[in-house]
């Protein structure tokens, strides 16, 4: 599979409690590619949490940072980038994504509500309604994840390593249409 790919990175995409974090450590294992999250970075080169850049440089000076620092990771190959849910709002992020392969793990409304449910990290969860914020959320970045070359859409009880294999499995189909263009 890695030689397939050729050193093209993957680039993780949708909402905040898809897996794309656990997701894109197995397939980094899978690959035998390197792993990065982009909200780690992001609070490793700020050195304050996410929270607290929201807070202090609001949704816009968020997205410029994972904008900067996706440009710096998209210079490298052979990894697998867990991206932040909203990393596609932004055009200028299109042109650094098109560098690899996008996978879009598309997972139900009320799946991810479960997940997040407990969540307290998530500033874009600080709501009265969390799960009617989940839903426009949803609504206004669907248009946006679909554009990903590939749309894994994650089933209730699936566990990461089967998700990780149905990945794996459809990569072969996206690469032979890139190739042709």
């Amino acid at each position: 599979m890695s030689s397939l790919l050729q050193g093209v990175n993957l680039y993780l995409v949708g909402m905040m409690g898809a897996g794309k974090t656990t997701i894109g450590r197995l397939l980094a294992k899978h690959l035998g590619y390197g792993f990065v999250d982009t909200d780690d970075v992001i609070v490793k080169a700020a050195g304050r949490s996410i929270n607290e850049l929201f807070a202090q440089e609001g949704e816009a000076g968020f997205r410029q940072l994972e904008s900067d620092v996706l440009s710096q990771v998209c210079a490298y190959t052979k990894l697998t980038i867990a991206t932040g849910g909203g990393i596609v709002l932004r055009r200028e992020n299109w042109g650094y994504l098109h560098h690899g392969l996008i996978v879009w793990l598309d997972v139900p409304l009320d799946l991810l509500y479960s997940r997040l449910a407990e969540d307290t990290t998530r500033p874009l969860l600080q709501d009265a309604d969390p799960k009617g914020k989940l839903r426009s959320l949803l609504e206004q970045r669907t248009p946006l994840y679909s554009q990903a070359d590939l749309r894994i859409t994650v089933q209730e009880g699936e566990t990461p390593e089967e998700i990780v294999k149905r990945v794996l499995e459809a990569i072969p189909s996206v690469l032979k249409t890139q190739v042709s263009h």
